[in-house]
C-alpha cells in the first residue's frame, strides 16, 4: 500500500476520449487499437489530452489562412490548449484509408492502416509532449525532435508487435544490412535534392 503525503491528492488517471465522427467504414477494432497504442506510451506524455476526434477529412479554417500550402490530405492535426479547452487530436480517416482512390491504393492503405495509425498517433503525442512538457527544446529544433520521437516509438512499437512472428524471425539477420542500405539511400536522396 502506497504512503500518501498529507494534503496531496493521488494522481487521477483519465482516459483519452475517442469520438468517431467519420462516415468512412473503419477497419475492425480501430478504437481498441488506438487505446493500445496510447497505452504503449508513458502516461505522462499523454497527460492533458482530452480527446481524439476521428473525422473524414481535416477541414480547418486556420489552415487556409496560413501561407503554408498543404499538398494532399492532412492526416492529423494537434489542437493545443486554448483558454479553457484542453488539447486534443484530430485524425483524418480519409487520409489514412484513401477511400476515393483506386482499388490497389485502397487495399494498400487498409493493409498498412494499423502502422500508419500508430505513426500518426506517435507524431501527435510527440507534438503535445514537446510543446507542453519539454521546455528545454528550442522552437527551431522542434520538428526534428518530434520526428525522432515518433520514429523511435514507432520502431520500438512495431518490434514489440512483431515479436515472435515468423516474418520477424526470417528478417532479423538481414535487418542491419537493410538499415545501412536505407541510410545510404536517404543520404543519396538528400544529396540529389541539394544538388
Amino acid at each position: 500500500m502506497a504512503i500518501e503525503t498529507a494534503g496531496q491528492k493521488a494522481a487521477k488517471i483519465t482516459r483519452v476520449r475517442i469520438e468517431n465522427s467519420s462516415s468512412i467504414k473503419l477497419p475492425k477494432d480501430t478504437e481498441s487499437n488506438i487505446r493500445r497504442i496510447l497505452d504503449y506510451l508513458p502516461s505522462e506524455q499523454v497527460r492533458g489530452v482530452e480527446r481524439i476526434k476521428l473525422v473524414d477529412f481535416i477541414n480547418d479554417p486556420r489552415l487556409k489562412s496560413m501561407d503554408v500550402p498543404v499538398t494532399g490530405d492532412l492526416p492529423g492535426l494537434y489542437h493545443p490548449r486554448v483558454q479553457n479547452q484542453a488539447p486534443w487530436f484530430e485524425m483524418s480517416m480519409g487520409a489514412l484509408l484513401q477511400p476515393t482512390e483506386s482499388f490497389m491504393k485502397k487495399f494498400m492503405a487498409k493493409s498498412s492502416f494499423k502502422g500508419n495509425l500508430a505513426g500518426l498517433l506517435f507524431s501527435l503525442v510527440g507534438q503535445h509532449y514537446y510543446l507542453t512538457q519539454k521546455h528545454s527544446v528550442k522552437r527551431t529544433s522542434l520538428e526534428p525532435q518530434i520526428r525522432q520521437y515518433a520514429e523511435k516509438n514507432l520502431r520500438n512499437w512495431s518490434a514489440q508487435q512483431s515479436e515472435g512472428s515468423v516474418r520477424a524471425k526470417i528478417f532479423k539477420p538481414f535487418r542491419p544490412v537493410l538499415e545501412r542500405w536505407a541510410k545510404w539511400l536517404n543520404k543519396k536522396a538528400a544529396a540529389a535534392q541539394k544538388g
